[in-house]
């Protein structure tokens, strides 16, 4: 049987009583500021910087605890609900803009303040080589982080949003056109496809338009033939005279017979094309050696110069005889000529 404490008798001093009661006192006093202190130093570990530093992206319209969420699966921050409540308290989830950042855990107020002050979202620049097809494109975009899975799907069957009227082919190929762009890393498929038709527009002028009239060719037309010179010229100055003899060889009802619409049908390199595989005798609309007048879409995405080639052809050779055919030799050199026979005698010679 236990002994009962004594009780304290009701004539002691208060002092006295009050010393008996202490001890608990102290320990709870002691046991609150632990907690306390402990509470504390957790807060702080919490919110404070992880030494990581990780690529995140923030999608459009996300809150405050979709982003800290983020932040936290990529190891910025320990406490995703921490940040997200730092961010509404202190009134910068209003700043927050979607992108791709790079950023560093620094802690939950410096994060927060480079988030939405500082970081800018990380863009992409890149170059598109003129007479670049839409799978070439694509390519590059997907290697620097961008859809071109989703982008070779939109060109190759563009929605109406996304077709220009003047656009009479299946595909958008000739009509992205090539030239250096400058991409938030978010970018969708639909604004990259965009920006390229956007920056085509530029080329197509009042003055192009009143050109086209003139000639009899529609937007369709020029950027189909444009695209042929511009994978069958190996030099700029060259241009001006390939377009002229297409145009010769077009008016005067002669099939093209460029070797690159060849390849472009059978999805080949220029390269790869062999006469003794039947290449050239290949069933396709874009085989213009079989095949009278254009092909049914341009062939490649073709710069200004090769554009402006077709509305300011050189037809003629120096003694006003109209030009119809044209070859490279082994060393690059171009020889055009006005008729079959000297086209003849200088493949002998030169090639």
């Amino acid at each position: 049987m236990n002994p009962e404490k004594p009780p304290i008798p009701k004539g002691l001093p208060l002092a006295e009583r009050e010393g008996r009661r202490s001890p608990w006192l102290r320990w709870g006093v002691l046991l609150l500021f632990g907690l306390l202190t402990g509470a504390l130093g957790y807060l702080l570990w919490l919110s404070g910087p992880t030494g990581v530093q990780a690529q995140v992206r923030l999608e459009r319209g996300q809150g405050a605890l979709a982003v800290g969420q983020a932040l936290e699966r990529a190891g910025l921050v320990r406490s995703g609900q921490l940040f997200a409540v730092y961010l509404r308290a202190s009134g910068r989830d209003r700043l927050l803009k979607p992108g791709v950042y790079r950023l560093e855990g620094e802690g939950v107020r410096r994060l927060a303040i480079s988030l939405t002050e500082e970081a800018h979202p990380l863009t992409a620049r890149l170059t598109f080589p003129e007479g670049w097809r839409m799978d070439q494109m694509a390519l590059r975009l997907s290697q620097n982080g961008l859809p071109g899975e989703k982008f070779l799907e939109l060109t190759k069957d563009p929605p109406a949003g996304l077709r220009p009227g003047y656009v009479q082919s299946p595909t958008l190929e000739g009509f992205l056109f090539p030239a250096t762009y400058t991409f938030p890393l978010d970018a969708s498929a639909e604004e990259i496809v965009r920006a390229m038709l956007a920056r085509f527009e530029q080329e197509l002028t009042p003055g192009v338009k009143n050109r086209l009239a003139q000639e009899g060719l529609s937007v369709q037309q020029w950027v189909t033939l444009a695209s042929i010179v511009q994978a069958e010229a190996a030099h700029p100055a060259e241009k001006p005279l390939i377009a002229g003899i297409f145009l010769n060889r077009l008016e005067a009802g002669m099939p093209l017979q460029a070797d690159p619409t060849v390849a472009y049908g059978l999805g080949k390199a220029l390269p790869e094309l062999s006469r003794p595989a039947g290449d050239f005798a290949s069933d396709t609309p874009y085989n213009t050696y079989r095949v009278a007048g254009l092909p049914p879409g341009a062939i490649g995405n073709p710069g200004s110069e090769a554009l402006r080639a077709v509305l300011e052809p050189q037809r003629t050779d120096t003694q006003g005889r109209a030009l119809f055919y044209f070859f490279h030799d082994r060393q690059g050199r171009l020889f055009v000529n006005p008729d079959f026979a000297s086209h003849s005698r200088d493949l002998a010679r030169y090639r």
